[in-house]
């Protein structure tokens, strides 16, 4: 039997991955409050903005997947370092990009490719491949738990390098900001990957991604996972617009999504305590459903800051909560050996559903001039989601052994 490397400590593993986490998801959910001063600078629609965002969404997708593979292969260390690099570059792009084409290119392509090499698959790899599986689930939520605590710290600092600095000079700063992840990389570096001592792997990448696609939970992962993206992203970069058009000053907007990131800290860690109890299956079908109820309550009750704040307080516990239980059934039925690249292709749905709800909400809003059609289609989505987890098997897939 091969010999295998010391794991990494469980401190170490958590900080340095929660970090990284919380820098890269932190800076992206404030995404939204550049919408209103990009498109007015430049002159251009909603829908060029959400073209971009819908563009870095399937980028992130598309590029996570050989991104995980990577990272299965060589160690989080060397992906995290280039997608931090990307990442300070799209951000100038964004900031200085003059023409639709240019912004594409910069928010949407390289923003995506960082996104893909600093997030979640690849900080999950190494969880799965460092932690004992009961404790699994559990750090998972804290490094999703991570992510929207950056939320919730970054969004009012985005807002207030915004009004304090202007938009081109508050990208500007957080360009900066992305490369603090190559110092905290370190602390994910993973020796055995990639040399001469890494453990035999018992499946090819061909094999595993057969396995998997072949499997009917694992298409019921992924489906539920693009309802997900829809939903979140949607919301995310359209609630500022959809509340300042219905009359509420831009600081609410802020502070809503600044909520949705505080009470999505307690939501992601409490999905992944709940992942060690329950069937997770069943966490997302619960998941899923109430942000159908939740959404449809807010259209139907009177707008004010009040219903605002509500709102976004019970949206931030759903709103990543879905990823720890996710990502942990994909490790429980499929093991560690190719999680990176697993969750990669599961992310990949996510992000075919965030391109559809970031570039359907600015679409439809220029063809009609409302955001109504997508809250509906995002409530009999979550409906839906809710129903396709239920049938999801999370036992361990039983392999046969095969001849040498």
């Amino acid at each position: 039997m091969s010999s295998r490397p010391t794991p990494l400590s469980l401190t170490q593993v958590l900080i340095c991955g929660a970090a990284i986490v919380t820098l890269s998801m932190g800076i992206r959910h404030g995404f939204g409050l550049w919408l209103a001063p990009v498109t007015q600078a430049h002159g251009w629609t909603r829908e060029t903005f959400s073209f971009a965002l819908a563009i870095q969404n399937l980028s992130w997708g598309i590029t996570g997947v050989f991104a995980g593979m990577l990272a299965d292969r060589l160690g989080a260390f060397r992906v995290i370092v280039g997608g931090a690099v990307l990442y300070a570059l799209g951000l100038l792009g964004m900031a200085y990009s003059a023409s639709p084409l240019w912004f594409a290119g910069t928010t949407g392509m390289l923003i995506g490719m960082a996104q893909a090499g600093t997030t979640y698959a690849v900080v999950y790899g190494v969880i799965g491949r460092n932690v004992d599986p009961q404790r699994r689930s559990w750090a998972m939520g804290v490094a999703a738990a991570a992510g929207s605590f950056g939320q919730f710290l970054m969004v009012p600092t985005e807002g207030w390098l915004i009004s304090q600095f202007g938009w081109q000079q508050a990208l500007a700063a957080l360009a900066m900001a992305t490369l603090l992840m190559v110092p905290l990389a370190w602390g994910l570096r993973e020796p055995g990957l990639g040399g001469v001592g890494s453990a035999k792997r018992e499946q090819s990448i061909a094999q595993a991604l057969k396995e998997a696609f072949q499997y009917p939970s694992f298409q019921l992962l992924m489906a539920g996972y693009f309802v997900c993206g829809f939903q979140v992203v949607f919301i995310g970069v359209h609630l500022p617009s959809y509340l300042r058009d219905k009359g509420l000053s831009p600081q609410v907007a802020s502070y809503a999504l600044g909520l949705i990131g505080l009470f999505n800290v307690f939501g992601t860690y409490a999905a992944g305590v709940l992942g060690q109890r329950l069937q997770k299956k069943n966490i997302l079908a619960f998941i899923y459903l109430a942000r159908a109820v939740a959404i449809s309550l807010f259209l139907l009750a009177p707008l004010s800051p009040a219903s605002v704040y509500v709102f976004a307080s019970v949206m931030g516990l759903l709103w990543l909560s879905t990823v720890p239980p996710t990502n942990a059934a994909v490790a429980q039925i499929f093991g560690v050996a190719h999680l990176s690249m697993l969750s990669g292709f599961v992310f990949f749905s996510h992000q075919i559903g965030s391109f559809l709800g970031v570039w359907l909400g600015g679409y439809l809003y220029d063809r009609t001039g409302s955001y109504d059609v997508v809250w509906y289609i995002a409530i009999a989505l979550g409906v839906f989601a809710a129903l396709i987890n239920l049938p999801v098997r999370e036992a361990s897939i039983v392999r046969v052994q095969a001849s040498a």
